[in-house]
């Protein structure tokens, strides 16, 4: 047999031996159990009911120190790529008094040496890493997180 042959050989053996076995009603592997309780992940086939965004509104209080704003609106439609940023048609410092939106921190235009750039740092141009537009849907989880106190006033 040749190299070739012999590898894909063992590597379906290989895959065949240490393939997954079902976990239904197990409880999940090692005791642990998802959010989904014991159930199949095929019995619930159905997809989920999409959310839709907030409405547009006035921008969100922050719950921490240093949090990046939340997005007030919807960026669905919005394109964010290497040649092209919607969220600075209306953010950039030369356009922000003319759409009434908040314009872009300084902080946007360091580099990551502290360097103050003319343009806005490629470490802060995918918006969307950091600020993150808001759902309808309810939490996953439990939350009983409270603001920190000097926010509270805001």
């Amino acid at each position: 047999m040749k190299k070739g042959t012999i590898f894909v050989v063992l590597f379906v053996v290989g895959l065949l031996i240490g393939a997954p076995q079902s976990q239904a009603g197990s409880g999940g592997v090692g005791g642990l159990e998802s959010m989904r309780g014991g159930q199949d992940l095929y019995e619930d086939s159905h997809a989920p009911t999409f959310k839709r965004w907030q409405q547009d509104q006035q921008p969100l209080k922050r719950s921490y120190l240093q949090q990046p704003p939340l997005v007030p609106h919807t960026t669905e439609e919005y394109r964010i790529n290497l040649r092209q940023n919607k969220c600075l048609s209306c953010h950039s410092w030369s356009r922000y008094k003319d759409s009434g939106a908040t314009k872009i921190s300084l902080t946007h235009f360091r580099s990551r040496f502290g360097t103050e750039l003319a343009d806005v740092s490629p470490l802060r141009y995918f918006c969307t890493q950091c600020h993150v537009p808001q759902r309808d849907a309810r939490p996953l989880v439990d939350n009983t997180f409270t603001p920190v106190e000097s926010l509270a006033s805001h």
